[in-house]
């Protein structure tokens, strides 16, 4: 758990820096923007693979920290993650529901992070998710503050329908199949 515990410490923090504007500014200041860019990527990339890695070995290992598979939360959470994949596309595709949404991508993180802290309950798994979603939060008040206003909304649009059709499709992919060969666990039991 380990190691799963210090992915999410490098993932995330480095995550953060944008929320601590004077940081990132001193940061692009002695790196230059690409040079910070090239930085972020590289302790993303090892945050994220020791996440992957930290968190195969301990889900097995971990103890619930509450009841695991509750098989009546399981429609819940199939409902509180159908928007995550048009959210995550919506993120890309500037239209209506970017703009009402604000951060899609964030909202999808929270969502994500809920829906499946709903449905499993191992110290690893709860680790990951609940770390997810109280940065996202975070993530999410920081941009309220560092936003000056609200972009202008657009009318729903093609990028809009776009995002939901492909999201929807990602999504009952995932259902299907995607998620039992990524993650070793099929959501449909």
């Amino acid at each position: 758990m380990n190691i799963l515990v210090l992915g999410l410490a490098l993932f995330l923090l480095v995550h953060t820096v944008p929320m601590l504007g004077a940081l990132r500014a001193t940061l692009v200041g002695r790196l230059g923007e690409n040079g910070w860019r090239g930085v972020h990527t590289l302790i993303s990339a090892l945050g994220l693979g020791l996440i992957i890695w930290g968190f195969a070995q301990a889900r097995w290992d971990g103890a619930s920290v509450w009841f695991e598979s509750q098989k009546g939360m399981r429609h819940a959470v199939w409902l509180v993650l159908a928007p995550v994949f048009p959210l995550l596309f919506a993120a890309y595709l500037p239209g209506w529901i970017q703009a009402r949404v604000v951060h899609p991508m964030l909202t999808a993180v929270i969502l994500w992070a809920v829906g499946h802290l709903l449905h499993v309950g191992s110290a690893p798994a709860v680790t990951l998710f609940a770390a997810f979603g109280v940065w996202a939060v975070a993530d999410r008040l920081s941009l309220a503050r560092r936003s000056p206003g609200r972009p202008a909304v657009p009318p729903f649009g093609r990028n809009d329908a776009i995002a939901i059709v492909l999201g929807l499709a990602v999504y009952g992919l995932f259902l299907w199949k995607a998620h039992l060969w990524l993650i070793g666990v099929s959501p449909l039991g």
